[in-house]
């Protein structure tokens, strides 16, 4: 949109989920005006900032896409397909992959096209589009050869984005998210590890071998990078989000039991094998987006103590 996104009217599906509902925050506090549509799925209600108008619609109702999009200026497009557990990756339920995430993100584009076509869209991906890694850190040229259905549809939803922006000038760009963590976060590494040790801080057990590797980011980190797109983002480009804190599963439940005051006194174990889809070893490339003007605010000391903060508030 090239411009700063303050007083401008804004969109945000999926709002009511563990991000998008951080970026509507963020909006929000930027004096935008905020539109959420979830259909509450997987996001929470709760979540969602008073001060923003919430639609229960799903991203599949065209109908509904179509007045959701006819006047706002950006699409923060975040909705998709959570349901299934990280140990599935979308292999229980490929179908619903693929409609949600693929033929969810047509809607948006043609529902845009139609019915407000100077309107921007920010498509947040996932690094699960780029595979098994051939070479770290990984950078947007990288080859995509997604192992999970997930990370299928999600590239899916890129290729259906960019096409559009180059046939028919719909306005697009691509966030391929990292690993991101923080408060309402109700799944994945760091939020199982601490929900583990609120159940029972005398032994752990972690999936794999603990040498699993990703490039964690705190949210808030995550959601400048998606306001960073939106303002300045190249349509028609792709930039990887990441926090440049590439970390271990190992080093990761260190660090947690550390702030717990648990080191030595937790027996960890792990289980040696992983899930379908797992990725052995994903570090990012953000030089691209840090040309933007990105830069990571929040060290993985400070983030894991504020998400263990928020759990300890929240775990009812």
């Amino acid at each position: 949109m090239k411009s700063k996104i303050n007083d401008h009217k804004v969109l945000v599906t999926g709002g009511a989920g563990f991000i998008a509902s951080h970026l509507v925050d963020a909006l929000v506090k930027k004096k935008a005006v905020v539109s959420v549509v979830d259909d509450l799925s997987n996001g929470r209600i709760e979540n969602v900032n008073k001060d923003a108008c919430f639609i229960r619609a799903s991203i599949l109702d065209t109908e509904k896409m179509r007045e959701c999009v006819e006047d706002v200026d950006v699409v923060f497009h975040l909705a998709a397909d959570t349901g299934t557990k990280e140990t599935s990756m979308g292999f229980k339920d490929p179908f619903a992959e693929m409609t949600v995430n693929a033929r969810g993100s047509v809607n948006i584009l043609k529902c845009v096209m139609d019915c407000n076509p100077s309107a921007s869209i920010v498509f947040a991906s996932s690094a699960a589009v780029y595979g098994e890694p051939k070479y770290t850190p990984v950078d947007e040229k990288h080859p995509t050869e997604p192992v999970s259905p997930y990370g299928i549809s999600k590239l899916a939803g890129e290729k259906y984005m960019l096409a559009y922006f180059r046939e028919f000038g719909v306005k697009s760009v691509v966030a391929r998210i990292f690993n991101t963590y923080g408060p309402r976060q109700s799944r994945y590494v760091i939020h199982d590890l601490i929900r583990k040790l609120g159940i029972n801080q005398n032994e752990l057990e972690i999936l794999g071998t603990g040498a699993t590797i990703r490039d964690y980011a705190y949210v808030s980190d995550t959601v400048e990078a998606l306001l960073l797109i939106a303002e300045k983002g190249k349509y028609g480009d792709i930039y990887n989000v990441a926090g440049g804190n590439p970390t271990s599963i190992e080093d990761l439940a260190t660090s947690i039991l550390r702030q717990l005051d648990l080191v030595g006194k937790t027996e960890v174990r792990y289980t040696g094998e992983s899930w379908k889809g797992d990725i052995t070893r994903m570090i990012a490339d953000i030089s691209k987006i840090r040309k933007l003007g990105f830069q990571p605010k929040v060290s993985m000391r400070t983030g894991i103590k504020n998400t263990i903060n928020w759990f300890s508030y929240n775990s009812s």
